[in-house]
């Protein structure tokens, strides 16, 4: 785990000494800056990364009960770290363009075990999707691109190294996060041909961290808008604890 703990420590990077205030979202369409302002109280540090803590169950073949630790940093990176079903303990993770997932059952028995180009793609992929839960990396100022298609229907686009990501969100009167979808790469039906598919899920519970108010709750998954969700949808989590590295 020494290299876990040294791209935990790479992704650790101080926030800008800058504090949201809502006059930063004057050119952004309406149903934007509704996002934002329900997101990010003003005065909040612009974090651009976070440690966060939470737990829920994870489809391998049956539910399993999880808890897991994370350093998030949207732009860069994550890693994170599990114990799944009390025996199967490892993490995934994303950092100069490498992905990679190493798990194992009691640390002995190898159950999963992969990197490479398309691993790493997908990797890139979570690691941006994840910035709901850090909403201050989402803002202009880090590169990320706004529109809205509707009142309740706003897409942010950026990159993170290689790979393009465009978040589809769906949000409700107030501002805040119903559903989110985008194109990740990967390979869900274990065929093994990677390409793009839909992945996203529904959003069940809101908290409030440090001045942000975040998805701490949701269903996620692959095919999600399409009528294979019931089958790709793999991770139910509960957000404890969100730490903006500050």
């Amino acid at each position: 785990m020494s290299g876990i703990k040294e791209i935990e420590q790479s992704l650790l990077r101080p926030a800008e000494r800058a504090y949201f205030s809502p006059d930063e979202l004057d050119r952004l369409p309406e149903p934007v800056r509704r996002y934002f302002v329900a997101a990010i109280a003003p005065g909040t540090p612009l974090a651009a990364c976070a440690r966060l803590r939470m737990k829920g169950r994870l489809k391998v073949k049956g539910w399993l009960p999880f808890r897991a630790r994370q350093v998030l940093s949207p732009h860069l990176g994550f890693v994170w770290a599990a114990r799944a079903g009390g025996v199967i303990v490892g993490s995934d993770s994303y950092f100069d363009g490498k992905g990679l997932m190493d798990w194992k059952v009691a640390g002995l028995i190898t159950v999963a075990h992969a990197k490479g180009a398309d691993v790493s793609r997908s990797a890139a992929g979570r690691a941006g999707s994840e910035a709901i839960w850090l909403p201050t990396a989402l803002l202009p100022r880090f590169g990320v691109r706004w529109s809205a298609e509707a009142s309740d229907r706003i897409t942010a686009a950026y990159s993170l190294g290689d790979t393009a990501l465009e978040l589809h969100l769906h949000i409700d009167e107030a501002g805040r996060l119903v559903d989110l979808v985008f194109d990740r790469w990967g390979d869900p039906d274990g065929s093994g041909t990677f390409g793009e598919h839909p992945f996203g899920g529904e959003i069940t519970g809101y908290r409030t961290f440090g001045g942000l108010t975040i998805p701490s709750a949701g269903r996620l998954g692959w095919h999600y808008g399409t009528d294979r969700w019931p089958d790709g949808e793999f991770f139910r989590y509960e957000i404890v604890d969100l730490d903006p590295f500050i």
